[in-house]
């Protein structure tokens, strides 16, 4: 959820995109695709692009905080490490290995709702990457050690209190997670998990916990690039297809939730600056609503020429920086407006602007100029992630996005619809039916004063 600065920069790019987003309104991209399945259930989705001598190879466990259970919390992200750390047939890192045969953009991330891994590797490597990302699948529990496992537990810790304990902010992030969803809902702790729950994890548990989830039936195989089709799938048969299916996950299922009264909570944190969070319960992902919310942050918060940053930075310059956006999951997205008070403001006053231009917006519907601006600005980020064949965002992992959220690799052109369709009238909706005063969640951070403060950057208007 974090945004880094640099909207000089960032204008002049979209500046630059936006002509190739508006010939895209006229022929939305395609990525062709072959999709099927293996005995034991793993999904494979191939896609040629003969353009560089490159194959892009991504991995999708349909695994995250969401299957965990209370005082489980952190396990799905402690396998993101331990999948690192060698497997029966690989004892040396993964990272190393790739690393040597070119590998780039090498990587694995967890968020509420999946797991992913994912490298980018020169053609005639495309077996080596299969292996490894094979071996793992089927044989990591084999080496996996008590002595791994406390090794990857101290750096899971250490990154806890690196990214949200020592972290500016980062508690008070956390805090709204816990206000948004409720004790016993799987988005109610840190993706990252607690202390304790840590401090518990036994090797048992960490087995058991990998041969449910980390097996073909529960994943997505997506390989995007320069190769053969007859080859690719000769190889995937010969490195994943002796792999166990693994027990039958079920689907998590949507939990109703409604915030009926409006939660408060105020922090101290060792900054410079207060900040103010405001945040609501909105549209599951690929839902209708989803993509009006998106677009709304980036009309209140989608850089320089937006409403928020217009009104708080520029003409009252009570505000350093504004942040908008909407975090769509699976069991239901929430949507954040995260303002930093310049020196001296006050947050009462931030919030009662952030109000008032939310009542505008309720009152008045966008004018299509600004809702246009909004949608090119959001399609040139898309379709410039799509110019690569791995990483974060790349073709190869949007193949994988939609197939584990929607079943169906090949809903690009519906997702490109879905936000050309947005109005004004359904942003206004969105305002009236989800984003109301008492459906929300309010975080208000300030300054200790008994210790230094933690520099924040600085940015605004000058």
């Amino acid at each position: 959820m974090r945004r880094r600065h640099g909207w000089v920069v960032l204008g002049a790019l979209l500046a630059a995109l936006a002509p190739a987003a508006a010939r895209a309104q006229a022929q939305a991209p395609t990525l062709p695709f072959t999709k099927y399945t293996l005995p034991n259930g793993l999904t494979v989705i191939l896609s040629e692009d003969h353009r560089l001598p490159l194959v892009a190879v991504n991995v999708w466990y349909h695994v995250g905080p969401v299957q965990e259970a209370t005082g489980r919390t952190g396990f799905a992200h402690l396998f993101e490490h331990m999948m690192f750390q060698g497997s029966k047939h690989v004892p040396a890192r993964q990272i190393s290995i790739l690393e040597a045969a070119g590998a780039s953009s090498i990587n694995g991330t967890t968020d509420f709702d999946r797991t992913n891994y994912f490298e980018t590797m020169p053609r005639n490597q495309l077996a080596l990457a299969l292996w490894l990302e094979s071996d793992r699948m089927g044989f990591l529990a084999d080496a996996m050690s008590p002595a791994k496992l406390e090794n990857q537990r101290a750096v899971v810790q250490n990154e806890r209190r690196q990214s949200v304990e020592n972290a500016p902010y980062g508690m008070a992030g956390e805090r709204m997670i816990q206000l948004l969803y409720p004790p016993g809902h799987p988005y109610h702790a840190n993706v990252i998990g607690s202390h304790q729950d840590l401090e518990a994890v036994q090797l048992p548990d960490v087995v058991e916990f990998f041969r449910k989830y980390y097996a073909p039936s529960n994943a997505s195989l997506a390989i995007v690039g320069d190769f053969d089709p007859a080859k690719a799938r000769a190889l995937v048969a010969r490195y994943f297809g002796a792999l166990p299916a693994g027990p039958k996950v079920e689907p998590v299922k949507p939990i109703p939730l409604a915030i009926a009264k409006e939660k408060r909570a105020a922090l101290t944190d060792r900054v410079q600056l207060p900040r103010l969070y405001l945040a609501w319960l909105s549209p599951r992902i690929y839902q209708p609503g989803d993509a009006e919310a998106d677009l709304l942050a980036k009309v209140l918060g989608g850089g320089r020429s937006s409403r928020l940053y217009q009104r708080l930075v520029y003409e009252k310059k009570i505000a350093q920086d504004v942040t908008a956006l909407q975090y769509s999951l699976i069991l239901g997205s929430h949507f954040v407006v995260a303002v930093t008070a310049k020196p001296g403001q006050s947050l009462a006053v931030i919030e009662r602007e952030i109000d008032a231009v939310l009542d505008e917006l309720r009152r008045a519907p966008i004018p299509a100029a600004e809702l246009g601006r909004a949608k090119r600005t959001r399609d040139a980020r898309f379709l410039r992630a799509l110019e690569s064949l791995g990483g974060f965002g790349g073709k190869a992992d949007r193949l994988n996005q939609y197939e584990h959220y929607l079943g169906d690799p090949g809903w690009l052109d519906r997702d490109l619809a879905r936000y050309r369709a947005v109005t004004a009238t359904g942003i206004q909706d969105l305002l009236r039916t989800h984003l109301t005063r008492d459906r929300r969640v309010v975080v208000a951070v300030t300054p200790r004063v008994d210790q230094p403060a933690t520099p924040v950057a600085q940015g605004g208007a000058k």
